[in-house]
């Protein structure tokens, strides 16, 4: 069960309602759950699809996105569910916009991931505007974290997600945890509207971090959390060290939360990959030609 000191909400980073229950039946709660493309084509039936080479039409694979969004909206009716919009760098923001309208139909609980681009911070600006939530993502820089608040203004708290992808940082070799920490720091000042979402999570080392950091929100594969089960559910304190050898360290900005979201300077290489991965991935499940 939840410990009693536990304030960060523990989501699961996936989209296979078998893993979901089992995570379920293990940690004895969940929070939500995050999906992206790249996570449905790693579905045991997506897969089974591009193996037996009977690939999805363009209209089925929102139909099974859709049909998979209510089955975890239903084992997580308390929680939230993460649907991404598809984006690549040619998207609109009318295009965006139509699909998270869609997706919003889908379940009760939803937040729409929508890209930390030009056009996805755009389509977060209406969308919040008309009363729903999103979940901002591929967040690599303190620049993207504010422009995001600053596009989000007005917006209830619990409506607005902001995933920094930590593991990717890492990758390249700076210390993805210390935004999290420099994100953090930079939102204490404001209204608290966006909740720090702790993403690409890819070691024990990581969650326990954020932990420790007080991010609002961490979804993690299916195997930390079973470690962290495994490990009788710690709750790390105020003395807790994290350990980030050979990793360049992230200076914290002291960024202003007040200006125009459009001025910020959010360009940034591994949110352009990570949109063309997501694409890939997404384009993989469909067969062109229908």
């Amino acid at each position: 069960m939840r410990p009693e000191i536990l304030n960060t909400r523990i989501f699961l980073d996936g989209a296979d309602p078998e893993e979901t229950r089992r995570v379920i039946k293990a940690l004895g709660f969940l929070d939500g759950q995050t999906t992206n493309p790249s996570l449905l084509a790693k579905n045991p039936e997506a897969q089974s699809h591009k193996v037996d080479g009977n690939k999805f039409s363009a209209k089925a694979i929102y139909q099974f996105y859709e049909k998979l969004c209510q089955e975890l909206s239903g084992l997580l009716p308390d929680g939230s569910v993460s649907i991404e919009v598809y984006a690549d760098e040619t998207t609109t923001v009318a295009a965006m916009l139509e699909q998270a309208r869609e997706f919003d139909t889908w379940i009760k609980n939803a937040h729409i991931k929508l890209p930390t681009t030009t056009a996805g911070l755009e389509a977060a600006n209406i969308l919040t505007g008309e009363g729903r939530r999103v979940n901002m993502t591929l967040v690599f820089t303190q620049a993207q974290a504010a422009a995001v608040y600053a596009a989000t203004k007005g917006a209830a708290r619990g409506a607005v997600f902001l995933s920094p992808f930590v593991g990717r940082l890492d990758d390249r070799g700076e210390n993805g945890m210390a935004l999290i920490a420099d994100i953090l720091k930079l939102y204490a000042g404001g209204d608290r509207h966006v909740e720090v979402l702790t993403a690409s999570v890819r070691s024990m080392e990581h969650f326990l971090c954020a932990l420790a950091y007080g991010s609002d929100i961490i979804t993690a594969p299916a195997s930390i959390l079973l470690e962290w089960v495994e490990a009788g559910m710690p709750i790390p304190g105020s003395t807790y060290v994290y350990e980030a050898p050979g990793l360049k360290p992230i200076p914290y900005e002291p960024l202003s939360l007040d200006a125009p979201y459009a001025s910020y300077a959010i360009g940034h290489p591994l949110t352009d990959a990570g949109l063309a991965k997501f694409a890939a991935d997404w384009n993989s499940l469909i067969d062109m030609a229908s």
